[in-house]
């Protein structure tokens, strides 16, 4: 589905940029082709107009002079090169072509400027979610972001991973909300997590620092509030040489845990928790859950921009499902496959975005590269 829509793409595409020769050549054709009291000079005149937006300047410039050159052949062919009428069309085609270059400069101007802005996006990005090493604590590890929105780079999901003097220490998150209220609440979730995985002890205490920065966030904005700044999160962590991870589920999509033997399991919370930002409707105190982590497994986080991206029937991805019985080579290769099967099932991408981080544990004497199975099976 995905190719498919490619393709169509991709010949609109080749279709527009011929468009303007076309328009000329009909041009041409349905001039010699009617009597004298019909012209084709608004098609000549599309030409220049057409190419504006799709071509450099130079190519619309061409364009313009060859539509122009065009009409000035037609009227000494047909011997009316004195006329008045030959006088206005000429008129009428140079006026139009520097209306041309003039919208083509406007457009390039304005793709500069969204350049510089995707270039800027890009940046943010990079400084408030940098990709983690490939290797980290003797883990393998991979992380994703897909943005729902074309051109966006960045909204309210999150992720992290640093190794700390308790082992390796991870979290991913979605904040309510978009835009930039949602970049910044993703800003102070990271800061205060890099800050508390380094110096708190036990995992429930890292989620009481997170807890306690959005409550100050909340406090400095007034817009952000109990209910409207809540960030739902997965905090994790690996002890040195430990085959088990401990997580604090704060009301996120379960984790999953794919086996090397191609089994998976999902890593459900021994209780329901509300939201990190939402302590003031309710407070006990968090559990870190431990899970077994054996060699040659991965351990796959993820939003909910993956479980509830929706088919064209309105039913829900499930990445249990899609998953289950399948080898990958390592984290990165189980990441690009399950964000690619995400947009075949929804016919072009989640309408949500995803951030997925995949950490394996490697066995010893394994090889690099294992079995490969792609996760939507032939039909």
């Amino acid at each position: 589905m995905a190719q498919f829509q490619q393709s169509r793409v991709y010949g609109a595409r080749r279709f527009l940029r011929a468009l303007p020769t076309l328009m000329i050549i009909g041009g041409l054709v349905f001039d010699l082709a009617t009597p004298a009291q019909f012209t084709a000079v608004p098609l000549f005149a599309a030409a220049p107009l057409i190419a504006a937006p799709f071509f450099s300047w130079l190519t619309t410039l061409l364009t313009g002079i060859t539509a122009v050159l065009a009409v000035l052949g037609l009227h000494f062919y047909n011997h009316t090169a004195d006329e008045v009428t030959a006088y206005t069309e000429v008129f009428t085609l140079i006026t139009v072509s520097g209306l041309a270059l003039l919208i083509n400069t406007v457009v390039r101007r304005s793709g500069e400027r969204l350049a510089s802005a995707r270039v800027i996006a890009e940046t943010a990005q990079r400084a408030v979610l940098p990709a983690p090493a490939d290797r980290i604590g003797g883990l393998h590890v991979a992380a994703r972001y897909e943005a729902a929105l074309a051109d966006a780079f960045i909204g309210g999901d999150l992720f992290a991973v640093q190794e700390t003097p308790f082992g390796v220490r991870l979290v991913v998150g979605d904040v309510r909300g978009k835009g930039l209220e949602a970049v910044e609440a993703v800003a102070v979730v990271i800061g205060a997590f890099r800050e508390a995985a380094e110096q708190e002890s036990s995992l429930e205490g890292v989620a009481q620092r997170l807890e306690r920065a959005l409550a100050r966030e909340g406090t400095r904005r007034d817009s952000l509030d109990a209910v409207e700044g809540f960030t739902t999160a997965v905090l994790g962590e690996i002890p040195r040489g430990a085959g088990i991870v401990r997580l604090v589920n704060r009301g996120h999509p379960e984790p999953i845990m794919l086996y090397a033997n191609g089994d998976l399991a999902f890593l459900e919370p021994s209780r329901a928790a509300l939201p990190l930002g939402m302590g003031d409707l309710d407070s006990w105190p968090d559990q870190a859950v431990e899970y077994p982590l054996p060699t040659g497994a991965t351990l796959l986080l993820y939003t909910d921009g993956v479980s509830e991206a929706r088919n064209a029937a309105g039913e829900f991805y499930d990445p249990g499902a899609r998953l289950s019985g399948r080898l990958f080579p390592g984290p990165d290769e189980l990441l690009d496959a399950l964000v690619d099967d995400v947009r075949r099932y929804t016919g072009g991408g989640s309408k949500d975005d995803m951030a997925l981080l995949a950490v394996a544990r490697p066995a010893e004497g394994q090889p690099e590269r294992r079995r490969t199975v792609k996760v939507v099976p032939p039909a």
